[in-house]
């Protein structure tokens, strides 16, 4: 039987990035908030452009929406309650603190009706179209 002696750096290479993605989350354990954004899923029917973001354990007053020069603006925080009790975390990989999502609007929007609901941690945006970009239907006639 052969004996070797342990290398740490002697392993396969995707090893290295387990190693670093287990310690990363411990250095920023030192109450640094790191900066997060919230998944967003934007869909259009024919009527509306529809935006859903996922926003769990965010309060309705911590969150601000915008719409100018064409432009959706999220802001908002999502605050991180300690728990003052003897046990500790043995992991903390959601992140807290202040988002900012931006995103461009077409021309097709009319921004005057927009609305927004919350609900189940689920923030819908309503971005109702013009009139104009509504699609039409035209009979045309066929003549013999």
């Amino acid at each position: 039987m052969n004996i070797t002696r342990y290398n740490p750096f002697d392993f396969v290479p995707f090893q290295a990035f387990r190693m670093l993605e287990d310690a990363l989350p411990r250095l920023a354990e030192t109450n640094m908030a790191r900066p997060w954004a919230p998944a967003v899923d934007i869909l259009e029917t024919e009527n509306e452009l529809v935006l859903k973001a996922d926003l769990p354990e965010v309060k309705m007053e911590d969150l601000d929406i915008r719409v100018e020069d064409g432009t959706l603006s999220l802001r908002g925080e999502r605050k991180f309650e300690q728990v003052q009790n003897e046990k500790g975390y043995h992991r903390l990989e959601r992140s807290y603190g202040t988002f900012s999502r931006t995103f461009t609007l077409p021309d097709t929007v009319a921004p005057e009706g927009v609305k927004a609901t919350f609900k189940d941690g689920v923030l819908t945006i309503n971005l109702p179209k013009k009139e104009v970009a509504k699609p039409r239907q035209i009979k045309v006639e066929v003549s013999n």
